[in-house]
């Protein structure tokens, strides 16, 4: 092993052997006398233990120069989260990377964007992730292009744009350099989509209770812009080219989500496949999460219900901060309710038949100027609503800063606070220990005897909970929406 990984030896050996499928994803194994890695659920002979080795990455087993396997194909492996087991400042590197910092910068640039030296960023990603950041770059990139040669039609051309290659010829020559042979040699035949839709899947670790992030979605709704029934959860997307449709829903018999993407074009892509594993937290490891809070006497009845449940992310920080700050604190349906007008009058129009969809919501820029007034939205949230929109514009608030950045900006905006900032933390940028302790369903369910807690209380309480209090924040609000669902309030 070239880097810490959280099982042992024996423990790894035993994973291996058993091809559990719990496992997929969470550490990868490099056969010697064959130069390839694999997962851990590969059909392929199982190999001798001294011909084996183990990588916590994909990236880390390609530094070491083994090739991805084709039968098992690593790249279609559940993610690896990447706030698992790694620095604040590699979290925020990954972060970027999986936006496409590098696709148009240097190392030194994403070092200076986190105010460290180069040097000392590829030494964080050795000790962390096992290979440097333009492995682990390429090695992301590779992945997906594989992944698109295997679901998908679209050209080869397309397919290297899409990947964050700025030619076909660098693209090829990465890719033979991989995978030994040329990417036509390992082209399938994909199904042509009718309606030029590109159709990938979504692979995640079981148990998955989609029921439990369906209903959160379909209660936090926005009209004109996302729809969930019997099909699935799709909404507008805005593009740097225009716009695009996103539909996702579970695949039957199979540990993976289908995700469907009409209207965007090839470099799109990358973003919004990297965008939907956030929203529909396909990267969990639920083991780890249920072995931390199962044995909390408030939380364990609700971990046994729900073993597989998610945190339903959103899709852009800008409309979770506006979302949240319109829910303050009254209820999702009324929210629902402004931020439909909210759309109506300063979203985006757009042509497109089809489930309801009809809008994109607002830009900053949008909002700013729009007149709010006779929507039904308060002064004081107006107010706030500009002062956000403002700070975006103005690039005091930026989502791809640091998480404390962000948080330090939110919790300074007047109306905002601290706790709101903590939802948009955990919702729009994946923090699983983002905690927003100001909230009253989660205040009154960890009281007793009727009374809830103090924040003050609630954080002491919540201590226990780290660093998953973000799960522990969704139990408890998944509990609450089985009792209004159950007529029991």
């Amino acid at each position: 092993m070239t880097n810490d990984l959280s099982l042992d030896l024996p423990a790894l050996e035993r994973a291996r052997l058993s091809r559990d499928a719990r496992f997929d994803g969470k550490f990868f194994i490099a056969v010697k006398t064959t130069g390839i890695y694999c997962r851990p659920i590969c059909p392929s002979p199982t190999s001798k233990s001294r011909n084996v080795r183990y990588y916590a990455t994909a990236a880390a087993a390609a530094e070491a120069g083994f090739r991805p396997c084709l039968r098992c194909r690593p790249e279609a492996a559940p993610g690896t989260p990447a706030w698992l087991g790694t620095s604040a400042v590699v979290r925020r590197a990954l972060r970027l990377i999986d936006e496409g910092i590098l696709d148009s910068a240097s190392v030194d640039d994403l070092a200076s964007k986190l105010g460290l030296g180069s040097r000392h960023l590829r030494r964080l990603f050795l000790q962390h992730v096992g290979a440097s950041p333009l492995s682990f770059a390429q090695t992301r990139r590779l992945q997906f292009a594989k992944r698109l040669l295997d679901e998908t039609s679209l050209p080869i051309t397309e397919i290297a744009l899409a990947a964050g290659f700025g030619s076909l010829r660098r693209f090829n020559t990465a890719f033979r350099e991989t995978y030994k042979r040329p990417p036509r040699e390992l082209r399938k035949h994909a199904e042509v989509s009718a309606d030029g839709e590109v159709i990938l899947k979504l692979a995640f670790r079981p148990p998955y209770d989609w029921n439990q992030l369906r209903d959160f979605l379909a209660a936090h709704a926005i009209a004109g812009v996302e729809q969930v029934d019997e099909r699935g959860y799709s909404r507008t997307l805005r593009t740097e080219s225009g716009f695009a449709i996103v539909c996702v829903r579970p695949l039957a018999a199979e540990d993976a989500l289908e995700l469907r993407v009409q209207g965007a074009v090839s470099c799109a892509l990358f973003q919004i496949a990297s965008a939907a594993r956030r929203v529909f937290d396909t990267s969990a490891d639920p083991a780890l999460t249920t072995f931390a809070l199962r044995s909390d006497p408030l939380l364990g009845p609700y971990v046994a219900q729900r073993p597989g449940l998610r945190i339903p992310g959103e899709w852009d920080g800008f409309e979770c901060t506006v979302w949240a700050v319109l829910a303050g604190k009254g209820s999702v349906a009324n929210a629902r309710t402004l931020a439909g007008r909210l759309v109506e009058r300063a979203g985006q129009q757009i042509k497109h038949s089809g489930r309801g969809l009809t809008n994109l919501f607002p830009t900053a820029g949008a909002l700013a100027k729009a007149d709010l007034e006779g929507l039904g939205i308060s002064p004081t949230r107006i107010a706030t609503l500009r002062a956000v929109a403002r700070a975006v514009m103005q690039g005091k608030l930026n989502f791809s800063a640091s998480t404390d950045c962000i948080l330090g900006v939110l919790s300074q905006l007047p109306g905002v606070g601290r706790s709101t900032a903590e939802y948009v933390a955990l919702r729009a940028l994946g923090e699983p220990d983002a905690f927003p302790a100001n909230d009253s369903d989660l205040r009154r369910l960890t009281g007793s005897d009727g009374r809830s807690l103090s924040v003050s209380e609630l954080e002491a309480r919540a201590e226990a909970w780290r660093p998953w209090r973000g799960y522990a924040a969704f139990h408890l609000w998944s509990a609450t929406m089985d009792r209004v669902a159950n007529g029991n309030h």
